[in-house]
C-alpha cells in the first residue's frame, strides 16, 4: 500500500505524523541494506536534489577517487518503521543513487532492474512477481539451536513459531506488504511468509523490507532469524520460489483461452520458459550468489538441480503451478532455484533479461518432466537432455563470465564489480581450512 505519491504527500504525512527521522535505505550490488538517516528539516531538500554520501567505502560502488554519490529518496516507498514505535515514528524510504551531476549511477542496482523493466515495458510488457522467502529462528547469532522440532504446516505446540509469524505479518502490513500465506517450513525451526504479487521495482524494495522486518521481530522476541540458504546440514535449505508473468495492460500475457494444453499457456509464456532454462546456468551466480547457496542446490532436499520445467512435479527447475487452471490472471511461471540471499534487484533483473531473450528469439520449450528427476540416473538424464546447475560458486562465476546476456542486462559496472567481488569470495573459501578437514585428516595423516 502506497501512502504518499509526491514530494508533496510526503513532506504533509511527515509534519502531520511529527516524525523524528528519516531513514534513507539504498543496496549495494551483494543486496546488503544500507542506511543513514536525515531529520525532517532536511527532507525537502532531499527529495529534490538527494544527499550527497562518500560511495566509495559501499561494495560495488565508486573507486576511492571517484567517490561521491548522491542518494535520491523516492517519494513513493515513504512508510513508518513498525518496531520503532508510534510517538514521534521513524519512516523510511528508498533511494535511487545518482551522479553529482543528477545522472544515475550505473552501480545502482534497483537503476539496473529499471532499466530491464523499461526494456520490458518497451515490449508491451509489465513483470509482475510473488517471491516465497524462506527462513530460519534460532535461539541467537551464534549457533543453530532451533526453536522448535516442527515441519511442514504443522501447528502449536509442534510450532513455536508461530507468535513470532504473527508479529511479523502485522510489521509487514504496517509496511504496506500484503501477506498472502505464512506457514511453518519442512525443517525444524524453518517458516516461510508469502507477499501479494506486485510490480517487480516495488516487490524488489518489499523483499528489502521483508527481510528487515523479519530480523527486527526476531531480534525484539530474543531470538535471530536468518536468510542463509543452508545453515544446517542434512535438511531441507532455505529457497526463494519467484512467482512471476508478464502482463500487457490488464491482460496476463501468459495466458492463452485458445491454447489445447489445460494450463492455456501462451507463446510468450511457453518462450519464457524456455528463456529461463536455457541461461539459467549463467544466471545462477545471480540468483544464488554465495558459497552457501550451492551447499542448498544437491539432490535429496527439495531444491531444483536439474534443467527441466514441469507442471506439478517440484524436483524440476521451473514449474507452472496448477492450483487454478484456466485462470487468467493466476497463470504464472514459478522459478524454483533462487534462495533468499540474493540481491532481489539483480536476481529479477537476471530472470526477466531470460525471460525477454527466450521470447525474442522464439526459443523451443522442451517437454515437460513429471517424474521425479532425482531418481533418473545419468543415462537417463542424458536421454533426456537434462543438464544440471552449477554445483559451487566458482563453476557458477565460470558460466556467468561467459554470458553477454547478463553483462547487457546487469551492465559493465555491476557485472565487472559482482564477478570480481564472487571470485575473491570463493578464494578465499577454497583457502579456509574447514572443521570438516580437521575431524577428518588431522587425526589420520
Amino acid at each position: 500500500m502506497t501512502i504518499a505519491h509526491t514530494k508533496k504527500d510526503v513532506l504533509k504525512i511527515v509534519k502531520e505524523r511529527d516524525v523524528s527521522f528519516i531513514q534513507l535505505w539504498f543496496t549495494d550490488i551483494l543486496g546488503i541494506l544500507k542506511s543513514f538517516a536525515i531529520t525532517p528539516g532536511e527532507l525537502e531538500e532531499a527529495i529534490a536534489e538527494g544527499m550527497g554520501f562518500d560511495g566509495s567505502s559501499i561494495e560495488g560502488f565508486a573507486r576511492i577517487e571517484e567517490s561521491d554519490m548522491i542518494a535520491k529518496p523516492d517519494p513513493t516507498t515513504l512508510q513508518f518503521l513498525p518496531w520503532r514505535g508510534g510517538d514521534r515514528p521513524v519512516a523510511r524510504m528508498f533511494c535511487d543513487i545518482l551522479q553529482p551531476d543528477g545522472a544515475p549511477y550505473v552501480g545502482d542496482t534497483r537503476y539496473a532492474l529499471k532499466r530491464i523493466l523499461q526494456k520490458a515495458k518497451d515490449l508491451g510488457y509489465t513483470y509482475y512477481v510473488g517471491p516465497e522467502l524462506e527462513f530460519f529462528y534460532f535461539a541467537d547469532k551464534h549457533g543453530t539451536e532451533f526453536l522448535d522440532q516442527g515441519g511442514y504446516f504443522d501447528a502449536p505446540p509442534l510450532d513455536l513459531g508461530g507468535k513470532l509469524r504473527r508479529e511479523t505479518n502485522f510489521a509487514l502490513q504496517d509496511l504496506g506488504i500484503y501477506v498472502e500465506y505464512s506457514h511453518h517450513e519442512v525443517a525444524p525451526s524453518q517458516h516461510e511468509i508469502d507477499m501479494r504479487y506486485d510490480e517487480a521495482l516495488a516487490m524488489a524494495d518489499k523483499v528489502m523490507g521483508f527481510k528487515v522486518a523479519v530480523k527486527e521481530i526476531a531480534r525484539l522476541n530474543g531470538c535471530y532469524a536468518t536468510f542463509m540458504p543452508k545453515p544446517v546440514f542434512g535438511i531441507n535449505g532455505s529457497g526463494m520460489h519467484v512467482h512471476q508473468s508478464l502482463f500487457r495492460e490488464d491482460r496476463n500475457a501468459f495466458y492463452d483461452e485458445s491454447a489445447k494444453d489445460e494450463l492455456k499457456l501462451s507463446d510468450d509464456a511457453k518462450h519464457y520458459i524456455a528463456g529461463i532454462l536455457k541461461h539459467a546456468r549463467e544466471i545462477c551466480a545471480v540468483t544464488n550468489q554465495w558459497v552457501n547457496s550451492y551447499k542448498r542446490l544437491v539432490p535429496g532436499y527439495e531444491a531444483p538441480v536439474y534443467v527441466s520445467w514441469a507442471r506439478r512435479n517440484r524436483s524440476t527447475l521451473v514449474r507452472v503451478p496448477m492450483y487454478k487452471p484456466g485462470k487468467e490472471k493466476a497463470t504464472r511461471v514459478e522459478v524454483r532455484f533462487p534462495d533468499p540471499g540474493a540481491n532481489p534487484y539483480l536476481a529479477f533483473a537476471v530472470m526477466l533479461a531470460a525471460g525477454l531473450k527466450g521470447i525474442e528469439k522464439k526459443y523451443d520449450l522442451p517437454n515437460t518432466i513429471e517424474e521425479d528427476i532425482y531418481h533418473f540416473d545419468a543415462e537417463k538424464r542424458k536421454k533426456y537432455n537434462i543438464t544440471e546447475l552449477p554445483g559451487n560458486l566458482y563453476e557458477a562465476i565460470t558460466e556467468l563470465e561467459k554470458s553477454e546476456l547478463i553483462r547487457e542486462a546487469l551492465g559493465d559496472h555491476i557485472f565487472d564489480k559482482f564477478v570480481e567481488n564472487k571470485k575473491i569470495e570463493w578464494d578465499r573459501f577454497r583457502t579456509h581450512v574447514s572443521q570438516y578437514e580437521l575431524d577428518n585428516y588431522l587425526w589420520r595423516l
